[in-house]
């Protein structure tokens, strides 16, 4: 599976706004949005260098941008890289991410002339001189048969990239899809189409791939209605479905809306958006023996009252022992929150890194991974708050 790059355009040169926190992290603002360059991010960023590369779901030419945000001595840079227009895709939910061949790859929620499109992103061949300089957008393929692209997209060693829609399929409840390459054309076949409660719907959270090529993912329901985690093995010239686990809302959560995140000793870690024992979801492991996988409780989050989806809704990111994540609506003020867990050897350890309060100096609302540069600082998107409530990018210093 693979990673990649991003656009340029009008600059927009921003000072954060920081607030010291307690447990010597440091919270900053490093961009607000004001619609020039898009508004309300509904997926996190992808750190390359000194530079993050994210998508706004609205904003530059009202269907939503691509955009890099750029360290600059002490100060932050936006550019933004690429302005979706009309019929051609907009309105990305998920994140842009490098391929091995350099370009942003991402999916659109709307456009083309079916459900959204899966594209990438070319950087300039030349050092970019002025102010307005774009990349250029090459659409792979145009959602025909689904809709509904949340996850990020991933690569098998061969190239070909893997996603999932929330929608459509054989049977109308979402499917896996696999792109491609031959030539400079891209072929999407849907290779599992889930139908229903038997096999589970609505995979909204991507898929992984472990070293095998097995792609593992969730499924907002399922056999139980509350959600599945699934693995699909490529056998006999198919792929097969196998349930790993199947959420039965009780203390185990309900609705796992993100995907999942491997460790280096190939357990699974993921969460619910909602459930538990403290109403805000739950943060899982699943530990594989042979070929049983093992479900494990580690924190049941808490929000103020029962609310819908106030959990995490993007994959947790691991990290050297810790577990990184934000909630939609958790947290003392129902605004969302940035967490970390710690393995420790007396458990896992809950900490809240922030507690988001909204307003022009603080963001609301995160619907974002967290995402980590080599230096540890933590950077992540939240879809409200700042200057006309167009959502932020912030920046935590460990």
């Amino acid at each position: 599976m693979k990673l990649k790059p991003l656009v340029c355009l009008s600059l927009i040169k921003l000072v954060g706004s920081f607030a010291l926190m307690t447990q010597a992290q440091t919270f900053s603002v490093i961009h607000r949005f004001t619609g020039v360059e898009g508004r309300y991010p509904e997926a996190g960023v992808t750190v390359r260098g000194n530079s993050l590369y994210g998508t706004a779901f609205e904003g530059g030419n009202s269907f939503g941008s691509v955009y890099e945000v750029q360290r600059v001595g002490s100060d932050w840079v936006t550019v933004p890289l690429y302005l979706f227009g009309a019929g051609e895709g907009g309105s990305p939910m998920t994140r842009v991410v490098f391929g091995p061949d350099g370009h942003l790859y991402g999916a659109t929620y709307f456009g083309g002339p079916g459900f959204g499109t899966v594209f990438d992103l070319i950087p300039p061949l030349t050092i970019c001189k002025t102010a307005n300089c774009f990349w250029k957008e090459n659409v792979l393929d145009n959602f025909m048969d689904g809709a509904d692209p949340f996850g990020d997209l991933v690569w098998d060693d061969e190239g070909d990239i893997y996603g999932t829609l929330a929608l459509g399929g054989a049977y109308g409840y979402g499917f896996v899809y696999e792109l491609t390459k031959s030539g400079n054309n891209w072929t999407e076949t849907p290779i599992y189409s889930f139908y229903g409660t038997t096999t589970g719907d609505s995979p909204e959270g991507g898929v992984v791939l472990d070293s095998h090529g097995n792609l593992f993912g969730t499924t907002y329901g399922g056999p139980s209605h509350y959600g599945t985690i699934f693995e699909l093995k490529f056998i006999n010239g198919s792929w097969v479905e196998t349930f790993r686990y199947d959420f039965q809302n009780g203390s185990d959560g309900r609705y796992p809306m993100s995907g999942l995140a491997f460790d280096s000793s190939g357990n699974l870690y993921g969460a619910t958006s909602e459930g538990g024992n403290g109403n805000g979801g739950t943060i899982f492991e699943l530990s594989q023996s042979g070929d049983s996988w093992t479900f494990n409780l580690l924190y049941s989050l808490s929000a103020l009252q029962d609310s819908k989806n106030c959990g995490p809704w993007r994959a947790l990111t691991v990290d050297a022992g810790n577990l990184y994540g934000t909630t939609y609506c958790d947290g003392p003020n129902n605004l969302g929150n940035v967490f970390k867990l710690t393995n420790t050897q007396n458990g896992w350890v809950y900490t809240s890194l922030h507690d988001f309060t909204g307003g022009q100096d603080d963001g609301a609302n995160p619907r974002s991974e967290v995402a980590i540069d080599t230096g540890g600082h933590l950077y992540g998107t939240t879809t409200f708050g700042g200057l006309q409530d167009f959502g932020v990018v912030w920046r935590i210093s460990q």
